[in-house]
């Protein structure tokens, strides 16, 4: 018998399979098709980690199932290839980033192959090839044909230390999601996608897809719909006469308990209002809120409340008093007005303001009907309308309808529905990207360029400058052109589109990726699309997976597509922390690559370890000896199938004949089902044990020879997707298939329902609560049958010493309890 050789075997069967095209996409029109997809991979210099193969092991392992379940499968791969860190070690060794993501991708590629994830590469893609991004270029003016797309010069969040401007999403709670660094504020121009046209959507149509709950509740939160209302205050002021300050509230029910209004130091009418005696001290308070980012104002006000009195006074127009008007910055200008009533006896952050600056507090809403007085702190609850004029007695729930008609009846506000979601920045001024197809003119003004592509030309420096500007900027023979209307000079646009522009759409990509005349052929996505299975991490909630989404739909209301999810079933891998408690990473040095883990204990066993360590979605610490387990449980299955190669057959025993189909019976059900169920672990488990089963039988093995040869093929079967080499050598080498026949296109076994009925069961004894012993009896027999087997076991007996047990509890099928 030949020694297990996980090298030898992985040398001889990998170009086998490459020869062979095992990995083509299916196009047999009697078969469902099935499209499984990972998330587009930014290919960095680090390469993968053994991290990165909880991610593309599972779903190989699922698409090799579902063609033994005899489906078209399609699996591609391809290169999310702009951004950021290319362009940055450009800057630093002068190489230009497409040759950096060039060696980057050639090694993903390798990594991948050296674990045998089977990808159709035939169909890969790369999102800096100009025959891509020629199709982003489309699609952004798909968007500004649709009045989708649009320049506005406003303050964006710009991180210091990358020297690039980041949309809302990517700059949550003022950290820049890329270097964790904080952020500012900067005036800058730049381009955006009205997303927020499709919020109602985004957020509606959640309800139809097959995503983890987490994920939709992040992007419910993220588009933020609020129902409420807005009310015009108002303020008298000598020079600017009167002026109007809209505040929008979810809890009109509390507004007569409304003592004071705060604005946001970015306020637009702050200035008009704020009266000569305050001017000096509000100009301070601006300038120093504004230095702040968003992140540091929250902070601080978690803290300590700050805040200036303006001077002014607003009218209250349901009660018509007149309140104080501050200035505080844990107000911001990014939700809502930028202005909010303030109501102290009913708000936690109102309520610590007011008593450091000695504001009334007058409490409006009384939970249950009883006042719970609120001089010590605030009740947020509902309940009955109290101190509040006509609306007095009335319930909170059913005050905000009346309070809200009676505003809009009065033209002093109306109900009102906001959104958290801001428009998607789309634009970047850096060099590593796809340009903006726009140009400017002086007469025509923005200008699409419909001369695709608009090719990414080379430059001198790849870095951005303090200015805000991109290095496109300098590239002037680039720049300057002329305007496709008119004639006249004119200037390119010098953004470029952010990554996630690229990702938006490469999944429609994959299912003609050398379409030359379109972004996607219309008949290939019908026959592919919607994504069947989407897997990848949960930190790309609430920017790919809603941008995704949002040009889904823009193409859906195009008439370009006739489905609006572009993916119906998503699943996110849970983190894999490094032997060091850490999350995985260059700079710790705690990084474990697949291609140390190969050349130690082979693919085989990395695959089996990657889908056992625990469930799909948990976080999971990396354990060698796990992986060395895993190398041990291929080895003993390669032992015990060629031990068991050639049996003589002898008289059958019906008994184990009978025993080893129900065990095949129940391991086949078992792992068909967790597999289907994304539940790799347990279904790896079931295998083991029934390997065990095997081992313990292997001395009866001739005399049930027929189904043990049987157990050998379906069990390799089985096995195959997790552990494509060994079980390809053994089906071989025991001679279930031809010369120029493959495992991994054999159908996928199917039980006998049969099989899964004993003649026998295996039932606990326990004495005092321990388990002393296990008995098989006959599957139907009674609870007397049970009682007597269990009490005549010699086991039994020597642990009881010639004592009649008080009691014997039996359950039939599960256990005996004997208490003595």
């Amino acid at each position: 018998m030949s020694t297990y050789n996980f090298k030898v075997l992985e040398k001889k069967w990998s170009p086998v399979w490459e020869s062979m095209d095992l990995y083509k996409t299916g196009d047999d029109p009697d078969k469902s098709n099935f499209y499984c997809l990972d998330y587009f991979p930014y290919p960095s210099g680090a390469g993968l980690s053994v991290g990165h193969c909880r991610n593309y092991i599972p779903t190989d392992v699922i698409c090799r199932k579902k063609r033994m379940d005899g489906h078209n499968v399609l699996h591609p791969m391809g290169w999310d290839a702009f951004g950021q860190p290319a362009e940055e070690y450009a800057i630093k060794t002068g190489m230009h980033p497409a040759e950096v993501t060039g060696l980057n991708t050639e090694n993903y590629k390798r990594q991948m192959k050296l674990f045998e994830a089977g990808y159709d590469w035939s169909r890969e893609i790369n999102s800096s090839h100009s025959d891509y991004y020629r199709w982003t270029q489309y699609f952004f003016l798909l968007l500004f044909d649709r009045g989708l797309a649009y320049q506005s010069d406003n303050f964006q969040m710009y991180c210091p230390n990358c020297r690039i401007v980041l949309s809302n999403e990517e700059s949550a709670g003022g950290i820049c999601w890329r270097c964790s660094g904080e952020v500012v504020k900067k005036r800058l121009p730049q381009w955006y996608f009205k997303i927020t046209d499709y919020a109602d959507r985004l957020l509606d149509e959640l309800d139809d897809i097959d995503w983890p709950e987490n994920i939709k509740a992040m992007q419910r939160n993220w588009i933020g719909r609020s129902h409420g209302a807005e009310v015009v205050f108002t303020v008298d002021t000598e020079e600017n006469g009167k002026i109007n300050l809209p505040v929008y509230t979810t809890r009109i029910d509390t507004i007569f308990g409304a003592t004071f209004c705060v604005l946001a130091p970015e306020h637009p009418e702050l200035r008009r209002i704020t009266t000569e005696k305050y001017g000096k001290d509000v100009e301070e308070y601006i300038r120093a809120s504004c230095a702040k980012t968003d992140l540091e104002r929250l902070v601080a006000s978690e803290k300590e409340k700050t805040g200036i009195f303006t001077g002014a006074y607003a009218v209250n127009p349901f009660n018509g008093e007149k309140i104080p008007v501050w200035i505080a910055d844990y107000v911001l200008a990014g939700y809502g007005t930028a202005a909010i009533m303030a109501v102290p006896a009913h708000d936690e952050r109102d309520h610590a303001f007011a008593r450091k600056y000695n504001l009334p507090i007058i409490e409006v809403i009384a939970p249950g009907g009883v006042p719970q007085g609120v001089e010590e702190e605030a009740t947020a609850a509902d309940g009955e309308l109290i101190n509040s004029g006509q609306f007095t007695g009335l319930s909170s729930e059913e005050s905000r309808g009346v309070m809200a008609a009676f505003a809009e009846d009065n033209n002093f506000g109306k109900a009102e529905t906001r959104y958290r979601i801001r428009d998607w920045l789309v634009s970047r001024q850096r060099y590593w990207g796809a340009p903006i197809p726009i140009i400017h003119c002086e007469k025509c003004g923005a200008v699409p360029d419909r001369n695709l592509p608009v090719v990414l030309p080379d430059v001198i420096s790849y870095e951005p400058d303090d200015s805000g500007r991109s290095p496109l900027a300098a590239c002037e023979d680039w720049v300057n052109t002329t305007c496709p209307e008119c004639g006249a000079p004119a200037k390119r646009e010098t953004s470029t589109m952010a990554g996630f522009a690229c990702s938006s759409w490469y999944f429609l990509r994959f299912a003609s990726p050398h379409c030359a005349n379109a972004p996607f052929d219309p008949e290939e996505v019908k026959k592919w699309l919607p994504v069947d299975l989407y897997v990848g991490g949960a930190e790309h909630a609430v920017m790919h997976l809603i941008y995704a989404r949002f040009w889904t739909k823009v193409m859906y209301d195009a008439g370009m597509l006739d489905f609006t999810e572009p993916f119906t079933c998503l699943k996110n891998q849970g983190m894999l922390i490094s032997y060091d408690h850490q999350k995985m990473s260059k700079s710790k040095g705690n990084v474990i690559t697949p291609d140390e883990m190969v050349v130690k204990y082979g693919a085989d066993a990395l695959r089996l370890y990657i889908i056992f360590m625990g469930p799909f979605e948990a976080e999971i610490e990396w354990s060698e000896e796990g992986l060395a387990g895993t190398y041990r449980f291929v080895k003993r299955i390669w032992n015990l199938f060629l031990e068991t190669a050639d049996l003589k057959e002898i008289e059958t025993d019906k008994t184990f004949d009978k025993e080893l189909r129900y065990e095949l019976a129940r391991t086949t059900k078992k792992v068909t089902e967790d597999m289907d169920g994304f539940q790799f672990n347990t279904g790896v488990a079931a295998m083991m044990e029934f390997l065990n089963f095997l081992s313990a039988s292997r001395g009866k093995a001739a005399s049930a020879a027929d189904s043990w040869r049987k157990a050998q093929k379906e069990f390799l079967t089985v096995l195959a997707p997790a552990a494509p080499f060994v079980t390809e050598e053994l089906w071989h080498a025991l001679g279930f298939g031809g010369e120029n026949e493959t495992i991994h296109t054999q159908s996928w076994p199917e039980w006998v329902e049969e099989d899964l009925v004993k003649d026998t069961v295996e039932i606990v004894v326990q004495i005092k609560g321990k388990i002393r012993d296990r008995i098989s009896v006959p599957a139907g027999a009674s609870r007397e049958e049970i009682e007597k087997i269990a009490l005549s076991r010699e086991k039994i007996q020597d642990y009881l010493k010639g004592s009649v047990p008080r009691r014997v509890i039996v359950v039939p099928g599960r256990l005996v309890n004997i208490i003595g």
